[in-house]
């Protein structure tokens, strides 16, 4: 196996079970907030904020699942010249959105949250991997 071939995998591979695990902080912060809507959460959480739902009536959890699922998806064609591109759009824009909750979990909320932080972490490390499979051709 090639140098860029060995590359192009290990990076599929990276993508691909960080999302699966992203998966798991969005999942619990989706049951969360869904748990807050019907009134029966029992303790204070970052989910009964407004910037829980930064997309309007959409949780930030729910778009975190989604842009999981569909970033490991993409990371099956990573190498592809249509592909990479929207999915390092959308690496980015997770990213950015990561530090904006992150300096609001930490500085506005001030409110302990590890699957917040664990979800920001993933997606910044997302947004390096998506990064690291630029340049491996095809």
């Amino acid at each position: 196996m090639s140098f860029w071939a060995a590359r192009r995998r290990i990076v599929h591979v990276l993508v691909l079970v960080l999302c699966l695990v992203g998966l798991i902080p969005a999942a619990h912060m989706e049951r969360k907030s869904r748990k807050a809507a019907r009134g029966a959460l029992m303790e204070a959480s970052v989910v009964q904020t407004r910037r829980a739902r930064v997309f309007g009536r959409m949780s930030n959890s729910t778009a975190g699942i989604a842009y999981y699922v569909a970033l490991g998806v993409a990371s099956f064609f990573l190498t592809s010249p249509a592909v990479w591109p929207a999915a390092c759009i959308a690496a980015v824009a997770a990213a950015l959105l990561s530090a904006y909750l992150a300096y609001s979990l930490a500085f506005v909320t001030r409110m302990p949250c590890a699957y917040c932080w664990t979800g920001h972490l993933i997606n910044w490390a997302l947004l390096a991997a998506v990064l690291a499979a630029h340049g491996a051709p095809a």
